[in-house]
């Protein structure tokens, strides 16, 4: 049965001798200290801006463009690529407040479609669309279907049997060098 421990055991077991307690209770008290100061820095940080450089303002200077009461203009393109089928054009006008215009393409069903339009301030915009059929193209009569003479097989004689070499193998060659120990 196991003996009961004494009142002695019980401290000899927990004894700190006092330097060392000390020693122990000092390092505990640095440690929070250092986190202390360590939380106290980080609050009182602010953030680090750049300073900017000087910076001289001018007056900015206000160009004054000259009205044109009475605007003209005139412009066109044209398109024409045999490579791609790729056919448009555009042509416009305006004088004053009055624009006309003309726009083509070809749609993808092989018509032309054909737009003109005119602009102004009384009627508004107003287009009319043209849908003009393309040249056809002039389809080649199709070539006359022959009939190809039938297949006759041809009779195949059979080859005769032959039976292959027996198969022989060479001996080892003997080794040319030797190593030994002596």
């Amino acid at each position: 049965m196991p003996s009961a421990k004494t009142e002695d055991d019980i401290q000899s077991l927990t004894f700190v001798p006092n330097r060392q307690h000390k020693r122990i209770k000092k390092k505990k008290m640095a440690i929070k200290l250092v986190i202390v100061l360590a939380l106290c820095a980080v609050v009182n940080a602010g953030v680090v801006v750049p300073a900017a450089a000087p910076v001289a303002v001018a007056p900015a200077t206000v160009a004054v463009e000259e009205y044109d009461p009475h605007p003209q203009y005139k412009y066109g393109y044209d398109v024409q690529d045999n490579l791609s089928g790729d056919s448009k054009g555009h042509v416009e006008e305006r004088d004053g407040d009055v624009v006309r215009g003309e726009y083509s393409l070809i749609d993808s069903d092989g018509f032309r479609r054909v737009v003109t339009y005119t602009a102004d301030p009384i009627n508004g915009f107003n287009a009319v669309v043209r849908r003009e059929p393309l040249v056809a193209p002039v389809v080649a009569a199709p070539a006359p279907v022959v009939r190809a003479a039938p297949v006759v097989a041809a009779p195949v004689a059979a080859a005769p049997v032959v039976r292959a070499a027996p198969l022989t193998v060479a001996a080892p060659a003997a080794p040319a060098f030797a190593y030994s120990r002596f």
